[in-house]
């Protein structure tokens, strides 16, 4: 009831409020109307329309506060009154047991207490369903007092949610890697590297922002906004503890019931999935290790097909900026890529079907992707893919997941390690060779939730270049490490969550990266992580 009264109190104060602007509006309409310089009828009209309409806006506001409010009230009476039923039928066990106790002679109270008391297994099934009801409770009682909380402002009148999280990373690694807090592949050790090393880094903290824009055509717009402290390092003393800002998210949506449209910088749509890690967010977990994955601008289109018995499809096209994998040409002005450079974006299109098990989603999907690039001189490539992913419930609590492909220049997906082509000399002119560097792999991920609140993940990926096109060349040349030739990775995690926005972590992860005609290199590294969500 005070959530009520509290309620009651700021729809009052709100409504009032918006009675004293529209009086106080009307005696300065009064007022100038008095006055020789009577502005036109026109803008007069359209400022009393604006104020309308701004009245409209707050009461539409005030009734959706109000219903929520209503509804929150509702499901945490429902919830008491299982709450006090639950304790109540607790107490009669109890009461029920205690009064047969008292009837019994005193010889055999002992053994009837024994026999007749309530089963330990019954006890705390109810005591879990007792200490579940009294969290739910207590969950629908904040989001009660939410409503009385003062929100982001925002500069339009739209809403705007704040969200991230603030991560903790504790890592002790041994070998060497290509670098340090998330590594994803193991490098040549040399005599002046140590065999291991131990650090703290926070740059994997994210912030985002979600704006509920209006309704167009019939569909709801909302936008994102994800950043990251990945971004590199200041020049400065202690440097790497201040990470640099980095852009991961920027995209628009507008969402009828069965059609979206998306468009700005996400997740490359072609390869939805990622193994469970929260020690490698700045990287998806497994990326160059099977792991497709970029956030890269994109348009595409989705449409979504509801079958029977609770069965989907959902179809999915678009093009991306068109990226091989290449480093900027300079830090601070623009040029193009080779795919750029083609004049034409590069394509995907998905397709998946969905439907339900043991109470949750299993979906397969297939996807293919086409790149066009241009490096220069006439050296024309044509790049391409062909995805496959899936999550599997195998039981109630145990669920497999991964994906698979098969593809030729697919550096802007990760793919061969992030090359797209080798040269066959440094300097890329007329005489130089290119050759599109194809590669297979992919990664897999065994899922088992002990309870609601821990669970428990191992996954293992692949990128396996073709031998056949690391050795075309005699010297083989790239922008990025000609000599890598495979890369294996493999990691087992927990994940505890004694809150819902309260995590703890820990992680082992192996790395084993293979050389052209040379041994292979090897690191691990163990990961402590600590975060909260908000």
């Amino acid at each position: 009831m005070k959530h009520g009264i509290g309620l009651r109190h700021l729809f009052r104060e709100s409504s009032v409020l918006a009675l004293l602007l529209l009086l106080e509006s009307a005696s300065g309409w009064g007022q100038e109307l008095s006055t020789p310089a009577t502005p036109p009828a026109d803008s007069l009209t359209a400022a009393v329309h604006e104020l309308q309409e701004q009245v409209r806006e707050l009461r539409a506001a005030v009734i959706e506060v109000r219903s929520e409010a209503a509804q929150y009230r509702a499901e945490t009476a429902e919830l008491r009154r299982e709450l006090q039923a639950t304790r109540g039928e607790l107490t009669a066990s109890v009461g029920g047991q205690t009064s047969a106790h008292s009837a019994v002679p005193a010889a055999t109270a002992h053994s009837a207490n024994t026999n007749s008391s309530l089963h330990p297994a019954q006890a705390g099934a109810l005591e879990d369903r007792v200490a579940a009801l009294e969290e739910s409770s207590q969950l629908l009682n904040g989001k009660v007092d939410d409503q009385n909380q003062i929100k982001i402002e925002s500069a339009s009148k739209y809403r705007v949610r704040l969200s991230g999280i603030v991560l903790l990373n504790l890592f002790n690694t041994r070998g060497t890697t290509d670098n340090q807090d998330f590594p994803t592949w193991a490098t040549t050790q040399g005599p002046a590297d140590p065999k291991g090393d131990f650090g703290v880094s926070l740059r994997q903290s994210e912030l985002g922002l979600e704006v509920f824009g209006p309704r167009l055509a019939g569909a709801k717009t909302t936008g994102n906004l994800q950043l990251d402290f990945s971004g590199g390092f200041p020049n400065t003393l202690n440097g790497v503890n201040y990470g640099l800002v980095r852009l991961r998210i920027a995209s628009l949506r507008m969402d009828w019931q069965h059609t979206s449209i998306v468009a700005g910088q996400d997740n490359a749509f072609v390869s939805p999935l990622s193994p469970t890690s929260f020690a490698s967010l700045a990287v998806p977990a497994l990326g160059y290790a099977g792991n497709l994955w970029g956030w890269i601008p994109q348009v595409r289109v989705e449409h979504r097909y509801d079958l029977s018995d609770g069965q989907s499809i959902t179809l999915q096209g678009g093009i991306f900026d068109n990226l091989t994998g290449e480093l900027p040409y300079d830090s601070f002005l623009r040029f193009p890529s080779a795919g750029e450079r083609s004049s034409q974006p590069s394509y995907g299109a998905r397709a998946a079907w969905t439907t339900n098990i043991f109470g949750r989603p299993m979906t397969l999907g297939t996807a293919g992707y086409y790149s066009r690039q241009d490096w220069s001189f006439n050296h024309h490539v044509d790049g391409w893919g062909g995805m496959a992913d899936w999550d599997i419930p195998v039981s109630s609590r145990i669920s497999l997941s991964g994906e698979f492909y098969r593809g030729r220049a697919l550096g802007g997906l990760g793919a061969g390690f992030g090359r797209s082509v080798l040269f066959s000399d440094a300097m890329i002119g007329p005489n130089t060779g290119v050759r599109a560097l194809n590669s297979i792999g992919g990664w897999s991920q065994l899922k088992f939730k002990a309870s609601s609140r821990l669970e428990f993940n191992g996954a293992f990926g692949l990128d396996n270049p073709y031998a056949q096109d690391l050795r075309a060349f005699s010297a083989p040349q790239s922008y990025f490490f000609p000599s890598l030739a495979q890369n294996r990775s493999a990691l087992a995690n927990f994940i505890y969550r004694p809150r819902s926005n309260l995590v703890f972590s820990g992680e082992y992860r192996y790395l084993r990266t293979f050389l052209i005609d040379s041994n292979s290199n090897n690191a691990e590294q163990v990961n402590m992580i600590m975060g909260i969500l908000f």
